[in-house]
């Protein structure tokens, strides 16, 4: 588990990140709060904070996304990127253990996928922390699915 990034400060809702919203208004800040409120809303045990000056979502301790603005795009990123299963082809990059989706404003997303990724950025990471099966990692279903 040594490639998990923890952070112990990670919290139910850290306000920092509401500020961070606050400080990105306009199309991009609707896109990144977008997709953080989809990060937030995977399960009851998902914290959060702000990591290297962006929205970062955890389970527990252990992130598993992050969303950054730029000037012409939005990241909706992910640990162990690399790991997701993407038959959408919608990851970036070539990190390690990183990998993100960019979004423009006016640029046509799929959403459903990119949901997809989100929620299996989480349920890895839950399963990460705790494998087995006595595992008591119980993510909320998606949407549409039994």
């Amino acid at each position: 588990m040594s490639r998990l990034m923890r952070f112990p400060s990670a919290v139910k809702r850290d306000p920092a990140v509401d500020a961070w919203m606050q400080q990105h208004p306009g199309p991009l800040g609707a896109i990144a709060q977008q997709w953080f409120e989809v990060m937030r809303s995977c399960g009851d045990d998902v914290r959060e904070l702000l990591h290297d000056g962006h929205p970062t979502a955890c389970v527990g301790d252990a992130a598993f996304g992050y969303v950054n603005a730029f000037t012409n795009h939005v990241n909706v990123g992910f640990f162990l990127g690399p790991e997701l299963d993407d038959p959408k082809h919608l990851l970036e990059g070539t990190g390690k253990f990183m990998r993100h989706v960019k979004l423009r404003p006016g640029q046509e997303i799929d959403s459903a996928a990119l949901g997809r990724l989100v929620m299996s950025a989480y349920t890895g990471i839950g399963h990460l922390l705790a494998p087995g099966p006595n595992n008591s990692f119980k993510p909320k279903p998606l949407r549409g699915s039994a």
